[in-house]
């Protein structure tokens, strides 16, 4: 969405849908596609901040406090969805099995398409 959104802001592109599951704050009169007849169909892209096996679990949890810190000031919150993004901090734990989840989400569809590496 934040490549499109400018475009679509300003009449040079018809945007049709949003492929979150829910309709987007950027964009709250494109219908989410599974609301427009797509059930299940969810498709998003997500930012987050890793780091190296064996980080000690203090400093981790320091990171993290930090930028959930940041992304919850007015400015931050402003910028992110300025850009059609929707900040969302979470907890090393949570975003930890969000990976988990896209990595086995995604292998199914890639195993369902018969997608195989060259």
């Amino acid at each position: 969405i934040s490549v499109a959104l400018p475009q679509v802001k300003a009449g040079k592109l018809r945007g049709l849908g949003v492929t979150s599951k829910k309709r987007a704050i950027a964009l709250p009169e494109l219908p989410a596609i599974a609301e427009a007849g797509l059930p299940n169909f969810e498709a998003t892209a997500w930012v987050g901040v890793v780091a190296p096996a064996g980080v000690p679990s203090a400093l981790i949890q320091r990171i993290n406090r930090d930028l959930r810190s940041v992304i919850a000031t007015p400015e931050m919150q402003k910028s992110i969805l300025a850009r059609g993004f929707e900040p969302l901090g979470t907890t090393p734990e949570e975003f930890g099995r969000h990976i988990r989840a896209e990595i086995q989400r995604w292998k199914k569809v890639i195993a369902e398409a018969g997608i195989q590496k060259r």
